[in-house]
């Protein structure tokens, strides 16, 4: 360890000075100044589920604002920094980032970030300091840099060897996707994810009516459900349309069919103005309805009565997760696929 100069001689010197009372006041001041004003929370994450990058191991978490970060310290073991000695981990790696830009090497904002943590609490309790995952790709591009520059210590070459180590095992870009998938964060559909979808699927305006549903599809429905079909007559028991949300809409992509009911709502008299088709969007929503249409009609063939279809249907085109309840007191586990 070098020996301290100018300030930070004196600082040290201060310190040697105090008791051990004084300096445990000072601490805890310092503690208690660092966990003041905003403080988030992770949603996702744990230490039993770091990033894992080739044999490195970071811990990471995603916020309640859907930021994803790495935890101080398991940044600092990442790049292969000691934890030991006395000085706040930020300090440490700030200090380090500054004394490569006093040698020319191009730091950019780095040192004001890592001087700005994130303060979050986390999932299973306690608090920690953390930063953008982002911030690891930068350092290691800092890094590397200063070892091509020459402007490493002897004694700073192996956080070269282990930045070179992480930039081969991810992109930039592929950070993120990384840290959702330690987490379990990619298994939650965020709020703006289903809006996304609902955009693409439902559009703003009601398209013309064209006949979407195939004949075939009401033939085999009438003969799953035992009821003799009429390709001359229109009318269909009042119920398919009940099926029918089950079967095809609340199969397309997750919450369309009630975002279908919320743009064609019903009249006073229980009727809707429109198909629920009519509200799909063109260019992504009624393709992939004739395409999941097609795909039905070919179980309905293949099945020998309702609940073998059912069967098939749940296996290969389950319901979007959602508990889904339907009118006129049906009840799907009693259903025996015959008749009303």
């Amino acid at each position: 360890m070098p020996e301290p100069t100018g300030k930070a001689k004196g600082g040290v010197a201060r310190a040697e000075a105090l008791s051990p009372k004084d300096r445990k006041t000072i601490a805890k001041n310092a503690a208690a100044a660092r966990w003041s004003g905003d403080i988030k929370e992770a949603t996702h994450g744990s230490e039993d589920h770091p990033l894992k990058i080739g044999t490195i191991e970071i811990s990471c978490y995603v916020l309640d604002d859907d930021t994803r970060v790495l935890s101080q310290r398991g940044l600092q073991t990442g790049i292969g920094m000691s934890i030991s000695g006395g000085s706040f981990g930020e300090q440490r790696m700030a200090g380090f980032i500054d004394a490569l830009g006093q040698k020319g090497v191009d730091i950019k904002d780095l040192s004001s970030r890592i001087r700005n943590p994130i303060r979050f609490k986390l999932p299973a309790g306690g608090r920690s300091f953390g930063f953008e995952a982002t911030i690891l790709a930068d350092i290691c591009d800092i890094i590397l840099a200063a070892r091509k520059q020459g402007a490493l210590l002897p004694q700073q070459q192996h956080l070269a060897d282990r930045c070179e180590i992480l930039v081969r095992g991810f992109a930039r870009v592929g950070i993120i996707a990384l840290v959702d998938e330690a987490t379990g964060f990619q298994r939650d559909r965020t709020k703006d994810a289903l809006a996304r979808i609902l955009e693409a699927f439902v559009a703003k305006e009601l398209q013309p009516w064209v006949k979407t549903f195939p004949d075939d599809y009401y033939a085999q429905l009438f003969r799953l459900r035992g009821l003799e079909y009429r390709a001359d007559s229109v009318r269909r028991p009042q119920y398919f349309g009940t099926l029918t949300n089950d079967i095809v809409y609340k199969r397309l992509a997750p919450g369309v069919l009630a975002e279908l009911k919320k743009v064609i709502p019903k009249n006073e008299a229980g009727r809707r103005k429109a198909a629920l088709s009519q509200a799909l969007t063109r260019n992504v929503g009624y393709p992939k309805l004739r395409e999941h249409l097609g795909a039905v009609t070919a179980y309905m063939t293949m099945s020998r009565d309702y609940p073998d279809f059912v069967e098939k249907l749940d296996r290969f085109r389950p319901r979007y997760g959602e508990q889904y309840q339907l009118p006129f007191e049906y009840e799907p586990e009693k259903d025996d696929g015959k008749g009303l």
